[in-house]
């Protein structure tokens, strides 16, 4: 169970308002995160920024319910508060998907965005959103953009190499050395990783380039067949993602323990641990340290 998306908390967000109640945006956030994703791993709820400490999960939260203000499906009555509009409730009674795509062409959203690129327009309120949620809207448009460049960049590598970038995000994850197998004849292997250092325990890979194509059973299970009797972890990685009998397949497998991960999660991790992607620019943004001007 992965970290959702900012796209993907829309909906929660205007579920919680849907009442009509103006809540403080913090309670907001609270709410979104206990009624929509308590069933999460400890892992990823207590998950933080490490440059600033933040929780990511509320974070993402906030980032949605921007997103939403932009678009007019929520408004800020006074400073710090949270209420639905009535384009809102209209989105929740018509059962619209609120996907990334469907605000980008919202017709609020995007007049937001052609009024701020308008520098000489005086007419131009781009203090809708405050210079933090500005920033912080940018920087989640940036890193959703660089996802899908990622994924693109993937799917049209060679196969081969695609192999090796995976055993490579592994050592960069803290994994021990890897080996990799011969390019045929491999039996559904990939790749071996050791587990420690020492190569006690062992792990098995596959790696699958797909550009379209779901992965299924039958490929969960030739890769399990093709696990030799001391080895019984293995990573099955993909570009695109598993169809229900594939999910299923690993689900029922007694005696094997097999981690999926798909093309969102995939990119996620090599930006987390930098494989493919590096820092263009740094921005350093400060506040007043309040203890500085405490007089002893």
């Amino acid at each position: 169970m992965e970290m959702p998306k900012y796209h993907e908390i829309y909906i929660p967000v205007l579920k919680i308002l849907s009442n009509g109640e103006t809540l403080h945006r913090k309670d907001l956030e609270e709410k979104v995160r206990d009624t929509f994703y308590s069933h999460l791993p400890e892992e990823v709820l207590n998950r933080v920024n490490p440059k600033n400490g933040d929780n990511t999960l509320l974070n993402r939260i906030h980032f949605a319910k921007s997103k939403l203000r932009v678009a007019k499906m929520v408004d800020y009555p006074e400073r710090g508060y949270v209420k639905i509009t009535d384009k809102g409730l209209n989105i929740l009674k018509e059962g619209i998907n609120l996907t990334k795509e469907y605000i980008q062409n919202d017709f609020d959203f995007q007049k937001y965005q052609k009024n701020k690129k308008s520098e000489n327009n005086e007419n131009i309120k781009v203090t809708d959103l405050s210079s933090q949620e500005m920033i912080e809207v940018g920087y989640a448009d940036i890193e959703e953009n660089l996802k899908i460049e990622l994924l693109e960049k993937l799917k049209v590598s060679n196969p081969y190499y695609f192999e090796k970038i995976i055993l490579k995000l592994f050592q960069k994850m803290g994994y021990g050395d890897f080996q990799e197998t011969k390019k045929s004849g491999d039996g559904g292997i990939d790749g071996i990783i050791n587990q420690d250092a020492l190569g006690v325990e062992r792990i098995y890979t596959q790696a699958k380039r797909y550009t379209a194509n779901l992965v299924g059973e039958k490929e969960i299970r030739n890769f399990i067949g093709a696990m030799s009797g001391d080895v019984s972890k293995g990573i099955f990685v993909t570009t695109s993602d598993f169809d229900k009998a594939a999910l299923e397949k690993v689900r029922d497998a007694r005696n094997h323990k097999i981690i999926l991960i798909n093309g969102d999660k995939l990119v996620d991790l090599m930006i987390k641990y930098n494989l493919g992607v590096q820092i263009k620019e740094t921005f350093s943004i400060k506040e007043i340290d309040e203890d500085f001007f405490i007089e002893d």
